[in-house]
């Protein structure tokens, strides 16, 4: 569902807004210091003084602390919230907006003071906090503390809060998708929902059907979606930036994104337990997140040539589902050996790099997926696992993680555990044999063999692609983890 919660801009006074609001929100600075821009608009509202108040709670002024006190305006009584910005960073105000978020859950209309001295960057992170941690998904009746109704922001910088809240926008429809339950979601409704976005958000989509893939050789995608009745399809969206202006060169650039579109995984014939069938609703957050980033390219004014490519199947148990043993042949002719049927998200994800290799010219590609329980183990829950052939690449990965708030660390793609995916009777395994260990690494090995010669990084994550737990912007569930990193990187590539 689209996010409930509305962000606005109001160019006014605190106390004018206040006497409008069920609560106000005052940014405190590290020290702890009342922004100087909000300063003489609270004289006279606290019993205490505001400093006075700071003091009496013991408050540093540090991201996400909040000290909470009612005050008098006109004839009745508001709640004022004093929330800590501690340096004012993109990262510090995302935490605050965040813990906002929470505080305003059930409220009708409120108001928040922008921090005065913050830059645009930390204003746009301070919206995605706000909206993000008022994220809700439910089927059903809808949740007692809903987010708020309207969060008002005083500033002046619309631009850098409109920023934010496509932003949101693009992570909050990631988790939809990836939320929505596998009852209703499959290859088809996949393929449906990115047409509908696709008029909006200035897109062009093209759907291949099961017929086509297998017409057109694309064996992975035809083999992991063989077992279910609802056949598999490849999503691939083209974004084409607005023609340059005058005295500006067009860019050259043509960037590829592909996301594991697994829209449910029961492992197939190498059938997982029942627990770890629970979040499997979820196995196509990377599919998710490439249809997200792509709806939200033209209201960022991205300028370069984007394209996402989106290998949709669902991997269930029968009669006609791909077995242990069998051979696949994928696009472009590159042969795979099944030696596990729940490895089965680099079986798609293969044919979709070959074909962006084969017939897109990118300049790059990055691929995203809930791929492994290893990269999960070995970074945990807020880390995605990076790999990736080109160094350039790799560092405008990492610096967009730092900006956006979702960080990855990169991963040794170590050759000598290329013989751990040895095959006797194809060209590579979908499996590691034993004696290597590292999982996620022999699978970002396996899809290195499909990546060709141009810059490609694979981002591997299972583990911040889902949540047990609210925690600061992030709610329980899908995240969307990717939308905010990749957004970053294509505008900070533009630059």
């Amino acid at each position: 569902m689209p996010l409930q919660t509305q962000l606005r801009t109001l160019d006014e006074t605190i106390r004018d807004a206040a006497a409008r609001a069920e609560a106000v929100a005052v940014p405190v600075r590290s020290g702890p210091e009342i922004d100087p821009a909000y300063a003489d608009g609270l004289a006279g509202m606290f019993a205490l003084g505001a400093a006075d108040l700071l003091a009496h709670e013991e408050a540093k002024g540090e991201a996400g602390e909040i000290v909470r006190a009612p005050f008098r305006i006109g004839d009745g009584i508001t709640e004022m919230l004093l929330f800590g910005v501690g340096d004012g960073s993109p990262s510090s105000l995302r935490k605050a907006g965040a813990a906002l978020a929470r505080q305003f859950r059930g409220r009708g209309q409120v108001v928040a003071g922008g921090p005065s001295e913050a830059s645009e960057d930390a204003l746009a992170a301070f919206a995605e906090g706000l909206l993000l941690a008022s994220y809700d998904f439910h089927v059903g009746e809808s949740p007692k503390r809903p987010g708020a109704e309207t969060i008002s922001v005083v500033t002046a910088a619309d631009a850098a809060i409109e920023r934010g809240v496509a932003v949101a926008r693009a992570v909050a429809l990631a988790r939809d998708l990836t939320n929505a339950t596998s009852r209703e979601k499959c290859p088809q409704w996949l393929a449906e929902r990115v047409e509908e976005l696709a008029a909006d958000a200035g897109l062009t989509v093209r759907v291949r059907d099961e017929i086509a893939l297998a017409a057109e050789g694309f064996g992975g995608i035809v083999a992991v979606g063989s077992g279910s009745s609802r056949p598999p399809r490849l999503i691939e969206v083209t974004y084409e930036p607005e023609v340059a202006a005058p005295g500006q060169s067009p860019s050259s650039d043509h960037l590829v994104l592909v996301g594991k579109g697994i829209t449910f995984d029961s492992g197939g014939l190498s059938l997982k337990p029942n627990a770890n069938m629970k979040t499997m609703k979820t196995d196509m957050a990377g599919g998710a997140v490439v249809i997200a980033v792509m709806s939200a390219l033209r209201e960022l004014g991205v300028p370069i040539r984007v394209t996402g490519l989106v290998p949709a199947a669902e991997n269930m148990p029968s009669g006609s589902a791909m077995r242990p043993g069998d051979v696949i042949r994928h696009y472009g002719g590159t042969t795979s050996e099944v030696l596990n049927t729940d490895a089965e998200g680099r079986l798609v994800l293969a044919d979709a790099l070959a074909y962006a290799g084969a017939e897109l010219a990118p300049s790059a590609v990055v691929d995203i997926a809930t791929l492994t329980g290893a990269a999960k183990v070995a970074l945990g829950l807020r880390y995605s696992a990076m790999y990736s052939t080109d160094e350039a690449l790799a560092a405008g990965l990492t610096d967009a993680g730092e900006t956006s708030g979702e960080p990855v660390w990169r991963m040794p793609l170590v050759d000598e555990y290329r013989a751990g995916i040895d095959s006797d009777i194809a060209d590579v395994a979908n499996a590691g044999h034993g004696g290597f260990g590292g999982g996620s690494i022999t699978a970002a090995l396996f899809l290195r063999e499909f990546a060709g010669d141009r810059p490609w990084a694979h981002l591997d994550v299972a583990g911040p692609a889902r949540a047990a737990s609210d925690s600061g912007e992030v709610t329980k569930g899908a995240t969307g983890y990717g939308v905010r990193l990749l957004l970053s990187w294509l505008t900070s590539r533009a630059a």
